[in-house]
């Protein structure tokens, strides 16, 4: 029998407390014990950035993480991006630049593109640099960088 500990953090704005198993994945907690399934799994070795949340507002791979380890954090997901529309100048721009098909990697590049727009102005090489550990089958990414680049260019007013 594994042995439990006790968790207890902030999720998309709302206290969570559990009990996990201390090998638990904080990717694999986020979707199949709360079901938050906008975190998506792909590689599971940290590679590929379809897990990626907001830890502390860094953008961190969750596949490589465990739960125990979320411990006393303030966790987003993309669930909670949306749902205080911290993204939807990302999103708007992403629809209207076709930058997402299948949409497997589209939340952790979201919240890839979060991080790096709340730290600076990037330029199309920041970004392209910054999505390097975000793996896309279906873009071919110039459409992805475009998109975050209008948003960088957007007034600061305006958020992500």
């Amino acid at each position: 029998m594994s042995e439990l500990h006790d968790v207890a953090f902030t999720l998309n704005g709302k206290p969570v407390s559990a009990r996990v198993e201390a090998r638990l994945h904080l990717a694999d907690f986020l979707r199949h014990t709360l079901g938050l399934t906008g975190t998506h799994i792909g590689c599971e070795h940290g590679v590929c950035g379809a897990c990626n949340i907001m830890i502390e507002g860094r953008s961190v791979r969750s596949c490589l993480m465990l739960a125990v380890q979320a411990d006393g954090s303030n966790i987003e997901t993309i669930e909670g991006l949306t749902e205080r529309n911290a993204i939807a100048d990302l999103q708007r721009e992403f629809v209207a630049r076709n930058a997402l098909q299948c949409g497997y990697c589209t939340p952790g590049v979201l919240a890839t593109a979060a991080e790096l727009l709340a730290r600076c102005k990037p330029s199309r090489a920041e970004i392209r640099e910054a999505l390097s550990g975000n793996f896309c089958r279906c873009t071919g990414y110039q459409a992805i960088v475009d998109a975050i680049e209008a948003v960088a260019q957007l007034p600061p007013d305006r958020g992500t």
